[in-house]
């Protein structure tokens, strides 16, 4: 293959790019493949058309397909909100079946570490009765470090679960992650905040941040999924830079902005994402506190 034909072929992938069709490219005749699977697959979210081309367009063309579906080409794609569940439902399934135990043993991991430095910070029983106040709240804060900690995972530690109220919200969380739920609301959440903050400047509305926020972790999903066949567990560090990388590819397409303006807004949203978990953080160590008195 010359360079002219190289050459030829990365013009009409770009031009594919950015309308998402070639405009040269004449529509199938759907009606001659026959009657006998016709619209058999037509009701399946993730066998049908719209989730061929929106599996194809969240690999090759993020940005722009945002940008399309924004602008009201929801007939193409699949939902945003479907597209996540069907794709964190896969990621959940597969990574699983590789690594079960890579999840439990990660939160077991880092509860042992809490609670050996809540036991090294700690002060004894009698110290508390003749501290003072400042000494009490500290005391409060830090054995409900664990307990914060594990107030999203209680279904996974009964021993934790000692009152009505926490049998409430394990089963609860049970209930979630047995659906897939909880396996992405939290992520999805906090991203759609935290982008719709950055975003609010360039007139973009809460439901266009969401649908945004719902694709970036698709494509986050996806590609988080060859990371389940590296050797160790390397799913924190590659995390990190994956996210950011999918931002900035995403930002770029989608408000065509040159590199530097598109990993500058990355920043800031990665900002913003760490601010709004400290302030739920510091906000429930709050609460917690407090009714803790």
């Amino acid at each position: 293959m010359n360079k002219e034909r190289i050459k030829a072929l990365l013009r009409v992938f770009r031009i594919w790019q950015k309308l998402g069709f070639l405009p040269w490219s004449k529509k199938k005749d759907k009606s001659r493949n026959g009657d006998f699977y016709k619209g058999a697959f037509d009701s399946i979210p993730f066998l049908n058309d719209d989730a061929k081309r929106t599996f194809v367009h969240l690999l090759l063309r993020p940005g722009y397909m945002i940008r399309d579906y924004i602008k009201g080409q929801h007939e193409r794609y699949l939902a945003p909100l479907t597209s996540l569940i069907i794709f964190y439902a896969f990621f959940a399934l597969i990574s699983s079946i590789i690594n079960p135990d890579f999840g439990p043993r990660k939160e077991t991991a880092e509860n042992e570490i809490l609670n050996e430095i809540t036991e090294e910070i700690t002060p004894s029983a009698d110290s508390i009765l003749v501290s003072a106040k400042g000494i009490h709240w500290a005391k409060d804060i830090s054995m409900d470090v664990p307990l914060i900690l594990n107030l999203f995972s209680l279904d996974k530690h009964p021993e934790l679960v000692d009152s009505p109220a926490k049998a409430s919200l394990a089963a609860l969380e049970s209930s979630l992650r047995g659906q897939g739920v909880y396996l992405f609301l939290k992520d999805f959440l906090l991203l759609w905040l935290a982008m719709f903050l950055v975003l609010r400047k360039k007139d973009m509305s809460i439901s266009a941040c969401a649908a945004a926020a719902a694709y970036v972790l698709c494509q986050f999903c996806f590609f988080m999924f060859f990371s389940l066949f590296l050797p160790g567990n390397h799913g924190g560090e590659i995390g990190v830079g994956l996210m950011a990388l999918l931002l900035a590819i995403d930002y770029r397409q989608l408000f065509g902005l040159t590199w530097g303006k598109s990993l500058r807004l990355t920043i800031r949203t990665g900002i913003y994402y760490g601010l709004i978990v400290l302030a739920l953080a510091l906000l429930l160590v709050g609460i917690i506190s407090y009714m803790a008195r």
